[in-house]
């Protein structure tokens, strides 16, 4: 809750901070130049913090698509889908307080969302579904969040050329209230194609954000050390954008 309160005091401060240095001469006439400024990132924060829109169950897509990888086909993988993933855990690590290691079987029992979103496709596609998990603002409160925390680092059990898949979001997105660990898509259990067991769904950006066959999270302080330094397979690799915000 406090982590919560910082991250919503925090545009509100800078605001004020800026307004009691406008009072003074010299400061006056370059806070009144830099008024667009203000209003410009007022704008982003608020569209940042704003829901993605959902749907309709009548809206629901046919089909919903694999993308990337569809199957791990990883040793690992492969005996904990025999097992119907009962042994898969979510390890909640980093700059926390209280490292977490949670069952699927834990991720179940916590308070669930359930939310209909379009899912958009850096490739062009997109698709419409049922999502259901507990939002990862939970799961990031019982861990402690430490306070030196500012972004939050996803780490995945599929490969791609020999590297794991990894992705990351800052604090905004992180407790986003449509920022959900999914198990279930339509109402039934995730498939494999999909990223069974577990995924993200950041529904404030595009799909390469939203990291499949989870297996960690990690809160850090900064993203040099994360891969090559930017932030997500993709971004270290083909220069996506960091922020895919749609």
């Amino acid at each position: 809750m406090k982590r919560r309160n910082a991250l919503m005091a925090l545009g509100a401060g800078l605001i004020a901070g800026c307004s009691k240095l406008a009072e003074t001469g010299p400061i006056a006439g370059l806070m009144e130049r830099a008024e667009d400024w203000h209003r410009t990132a007022q704008r982003a924060l608020g569209a940042r913090q704003a829901l993605a829109p959902e749907y309709d169950r009548s809206d629901i897509s046919p089909s919903f698509r694999g993308n990337g990888t569809r199957d791990p086909a990883t040793d690992f993988y492969r005996a904990a889908q025999a097992e119907n993933f009962a042994n898969w855990t979510l390890s909640v690590g980093g700059l926390v307080g209280r490292p977490l290691s949670l069952s699927l079987a834990d991720i179940r029992a916590l308070p669930q969302r359930t939310q209909i979103t379009r899912h958009d496709c850096v490739e062009g596609w997109s698709a419409i579904g049922e999502w259901q998990g507990p939002q990862l603002s939970t799961l990031l409160d019982m861990a402690e969040l430490d306070e030196r925390a500012r972004y939050i680092v996803f780490r995945c059990a599929d490969r791609l050329n020999g590297a794991e898949y990894y992705e990351s979001v800052d604090l905004i997105d992180a407790y986003h209230p449509q920022t959900i660990i999914a198990h279930r898509l339509n109402g039934e259990p995730l498939p494999m194609k999909n990223g069974a067991p577990l995924r993200m769904r950041i529904e404030r950006q595009l799909g390469y954000k939203h990291a499949k066959y989870l297996t960690a999270i990690e809160a850090v302080e900064s993203l040099e050390s994360v891969g090559k330094g930017k932030g997500g397979y993709w971004e270290d690799r083909a220069g996506y954008q960091w922020y895919a915000g749609i």
